[in-house]
Parts: C-alpha cells; structure tokens; sequence
C-alpha cells in the first residue's frame, strides 16, 4: 500500500473490531498516525501490535463515546499534541434491537441515539477546529441503507442512520470553501459481529470482509479524495 497518509493524524472510533479495527490497521500502514477510540483496553492494544506489524504507529484512546464530556478533552488532547486533525472516521455505532417501534424501550432508544447520532455530533463540534487546521480536512461517517428503507422492526437504528446522514449532509454543506471534505460511507454487507446479531441464519462467508472494506476507506480519508457531501457504497 502507497503512504498516501504519510504524516496525517486521523482518529478512528469503533478502532477496536469489525470495520473500524480493520481501517485503522489499514490507516497505519497508509502511513498516518492513528488515534483509536474504543471501550476496550485488550482489543485496543491487540489492533495497536497490528498497526505496529503494517508499520504505522497508534495512540490509544479508550473511553465510551456516551463520554461526551470525554469527547472534549480528547479535541483538547489531540490541539495540545499534534495542533490539528487531518481525518476523522465515525465508524462507531450500535444496532440496538429489532423490533417493532411500539416495543422498542426507551432505554435502547436513548442509547441509539447517544452512540449513532449524539457523539458523531459532539465529534463534530470538537473536532471541527481541528481538520480546519489540515491542509486536507477528510471526514467520513459510516452509514447504512437501512437509513434510506423503512423495514418492519428495524425502526431504532434506520433513523438514527437516517438523523445521521442529515447532521453529516448538513456539515458537509457548512464546510463548501474549506479545505474540510465531509462524506458517507455505506459498506453494506460485511462479515462484522453487528451483521451477525442483525442476520444470524446468514452464511458469513458469503460477505465481504473488513478488511475489503478498509482499502476504499483509506482511499475516502486521503487528501487525493476532492468529493464533498457525497455518499459512498463499497460498490462504487
């Protein structure tokens, strides 16, 4: 892989499985140095040993992004060190439980809310200063087509993908005459833990994997990407 990212700061959420660890590893190995946030200590140090194997480096950041307050001091950590942000993969989010809408409890509803739309807000806002400060702001937010459909008993995560793509749109048309790209990416079906809860009759080795995944999002964070407000899927 060329270091299209060489000397670029970028922070994954969700770093520790599935997509997010996959991008993070693949990041590495682009040349950036990346900032991985997750809940867990163990997983977090396992994709480090493999950012390191790619030759990259990595700064460990484990904390919930339900952490708002958290989501600051890492704005303010990340000014201290490095003066700028020059990527930003939200990948983290939850799926909840299917079910019908009139079931859906409220404590599942606010946590979909805190981890799919919440904390990719309080991103935004902290890390915005940041990526104005890169030569080449790159924003990505992962997304779903279930924000587009309106499937029986998948009610709570469609519209928080659904108030997702909108905060995003909307960022992404407040950063038109910078140097911030903003972007959506749907990497439709892929062999993580959350499609194996989502689909668990499915035959995993049907899909495609993370780390098919990660090489399109390595090309979506790298300066060379000129795309603003755009939504992308793994199969274009």
């Amino acid at each position: 892989m060329t270091k299209s990212l060489e000397n670029k700061t970028v922070l994954v959420t969700g770093a520790s499985k599935g997509i997010g660890r996959a991008a993070a590893i693949a990041l590495g190995a682009a040349g950036a140095h990346v900032v991985c946030v997750a809940r867990t200590v163990g997983a977090l140090e396992e994709v480090d040993d493999e950012i390191r194997k790619a030759g990259g480096s990595a700064t460990l950041v484990p904390f919930s992004l339900k952490d708002v307050a958290g989501i600051d001091r890492l704005g303010a950590a990340i000014f201290e060190r490095w003066g700028r942000l020059d990527g930003l993969l939200a990948n983290a989010g939850v799926l909840g439980v299917l079910t019908p809408v009139t079931h859906l409890e409220p404590k599942v509803f606010a946590q979909l809310m805190d981890i799919n739309v919440t904390a990719n807000w309080r991103l935004i806002r902290s890390m915005d200063l940041l990526l104005r400060q890169s030569e080449a702001g790159r924003v990505l937010f992962v997304t779903s087509g279930a924000a587009r459909k309106h499937t029986p008993f998948w009610g709570g995560y469609a519209m928080t993908k659904a108030a997702l793509e909108s905060l995003a749109l909307t960022y992404a048309a407040e950063c038109e005459g910078t140097n911030v790209r903003v972007n959506l990416f749907n990497p439709g079906a892929t062999r993580t833990a959350m499609r194996r809860k989502a689909m668990p009759g499915e035959d995993p080795a049907t899909l495609k994997t993370p780390e098919d995944v990660a090489r399109r999002l390595v090309e979506l964070l790298s300066p060379a990407n000129m795309a603003n407000g755009a939504l992308f899927d793994s199969s274009s």
